[in-house]
């Protein structure tokens, strides 16, 4: 989940998914919980009810195709049998206020069960939000899902309204998201700027960005519908064509608030539910991004004391002194940025702020971050001259752009529009002020990328129709929520909140460094997860799993 990218306003980064494990010591125990019951899949229509007006579109016949085993929705030759991929397209409603207008289409991907029959379908989403299932799917069920979860289920994944193969948002040319992500061609603020300068610069930046995607996006009217609850609802109209009577459900990061919508728009319809990396849905967006600041600046830290126990650490002295180094090093691209491996693309300080960014999401990759920052500060270069060209990688990853210059996904793109459409504007110039230097004193390091939330929503020009609240889900089946305490994207204390609110929810620590758990918190947490979704049954209630 991000609301901003902390390297500069208004560019955006997609979360990344786990991409190892790391080995958890903590042994489970789940004796004595009671079995929630699974997704039963149907032959036909579903048999849970369907809402007013829907009746045609919860009918549709899904044409699956044999598609290709990387990301996209590429036909392919062969049958589709266990453990290979089918993509398919389902019809919902662009307004689901007037269902008898424009439609828009819905993109799945599904790697069908291993096992000769499967338990059911189990519906996946990678968080951002803008993040992919489609594209993901692969990673997911080959890296991160455990075997037994892949033999049982057909693990579907599908591009929310606005993201990626489904009928999505366009508005930047690849030319043009380089330019944006390097920060070269933001306004420019003196160091003293005031909040009505950088108010004025944040609205200036969105209104253009805001400009492009109006002229690009078909149908244009889909930037007043990218929201979650509309995301919700075609979710269960997925759930209903793909023959399940119960959806069964797998949210990471965003994808947690996507699934708690869900469960309380459609709580008798909730099967099995994890969502891990909680999104606390009852806080603003300003609160969203004071969170996240105090995060990232927290795992900044966590990384500069452990990359100060080992050998080879490029950060000397105390942590403090290390942040500071750091610091520095950022500052110092504003002079100038530094040379990479693509001589068209120096390393700016916008983009070295993201390169630092996106190993903190994981803590595996922190060794990795010390060699990037080695060479970058030009401690490990042959030459003796800085070299930014593993922080520029990094960088790259998140917003998946490839080595020939072409971006996979549009989640750069679709981030900033579902979250205004998600997160009302609140305040005025004075709270945002406030709001502002509260953030940054939380994050000196990344706080500046993370201010003004709103004053950009109030500048898109699109408003959310929606509110943040509690959610409760009455009546919904059990809900795991997992909660990792050095989550810099979505801070533990969300997760607990959402454990909270939910009347099923029920919470699984994981004491570790990084955004979600399951898939590289090791067996306690991947032991409890599958036990849930394979068996029905939940984990002991305050597990805690070490790692």
């Amino acid at each position: 989940m991000s609301i901003l990218d902390a390297s500069s306003r208004p560019r955006r980064i997609k979360i990344l998914a786990a991409l190892s494990a790391v080995t958890a010591t903590a042994a489970l125990s789940a004796c004595g919980n009671p079995s929630v019951p699974g997704a039963t899949q149907a032959t036909g229509a579903a048999t849970a009810s369907v809402p007013a007006g829907l009746e045609s579109f919860y009918s549709q016949a899904v044409e699956w195709y044999p598609c290709k085993k990387d990301a996209g929705m590429t036909e392919r030759s062969g049958d589709m049998g266990p453990g290979t991929m089918s993509c398919a397209r389902v019809k919902v409603p662009l307004d689901y206020g007037n269902p008898g207008g424009e439609t828009i289409q819905i993109a799945m991907k599904k790697r069908s069960a291993s096992a000769d029959t499967a338990t059911g379908a189990l519906f996946i989403n990678p968080g951002g939000p803008g993040g992919s299932g489609v594209d993901i799917l692969p990673q997911i069920t080959s890296t991160q899902f455990s075997k037994d979860l892949v033999t049982a289920y057909d693990v579907i994944g599908f591009d929310p309204r606005g993201v990626g193969e489904s009928t999505a948002i366009d508005c930047l040319t690849d030319a043009e998201l380089d330019a944006e992500r390097s920060g070269t061609e933001s306004p420019s603020l003196p160091d003293d700027a005031t909040g009505e300068q950088k108010r004025a610069a944040v609205a200036e930046e969105t209104t253009e960005r805001e400009a492009k995607c109006r002229a690009k996006t078909r149908p244009a009217a889909l930037l007043d519908h990218v929201d979650t609850v509309s995301a919700a609802k075609d979710l269960d109209i997925l759930r209903a064509v793909t023959g399940n009577s119960a959806l069964t459900y797998f949210g990471y990061s965003y994808g947690t608030f996507l699934g708690a919508t869900y469960a309380d728009l459609f709580p008798g319809n909730v099967g099995r539910f994890v969502l891990d990396g909680a999104v606390d849905p009852s806080i603003s967006g300003g609160q969203v991004a004071l969170g996240q600041a105090k995060g990232f600046e927290n795992a900044l830290r966590a990384y500069v004391e452990s990359c100060q126990s080992g050998s080879d650490c490029p950060l000397t002295g105390s942590v403090d002194d290390g942040v500071k180094q750091i610091q520095d090093f950022l500052t110092s691209l504003e002079s100038g940025p530094i040379r990479t491996s693509d001589a068209n693309r120096p390393l700016t300080r916008s983009l070295a702020t993201s390169g630092i960014m996106v190993p903190l999401y994981q803590s595996e990759a922190w060794p990795q971050l010390s060699i990037a920052l080695s060479r970058a500060m030009g401690k490990t270069t042959n030459d003796g001259k800085p070299d930014g060209a593993i922080l520029l990688y990094f960088a790259d990853l998140a917003a998946q752009r490839g080595n020939d210059g072409t971006y996979s996904g549009n989640g750069s793109e679709a981030i900033g529009a579902i979250n205004c459409a998600d997160f009302p504007v609140m305040g005025d110039a004075a709270s945002w002020d406030q709001e502002a230097a509260e953030i940054k004193k939380a994050s000196p390091t990344f706080g500046d990328g993370l201010q003004y939330t709103d004053v950009a929503c109030q500048a898109w020009g699109h408003p959310s129709g929606n509110e943040r609240k509690a959610i409760h889900a009455s009546g919904a089946n059990p809900i795991l929520v997992i909660g990792t305490t050095g989550d810099p994207a979505t801070p533990y204390e969300w997760s607990q909140s959402l454990a909270d609110q939910l009347d099923s929810g029920q919470l699984l620590t994981w004491k570790g460094h990084g955004h979600t758990a399951y898939g590289r918190a090791g067996k306690c947490v991947t032991t409890a997860v599958d036990e849930y979704l394979l068996k029905g049954t939940m984990p002991a209630e305050g597990l805690t799993c070490e790692g």
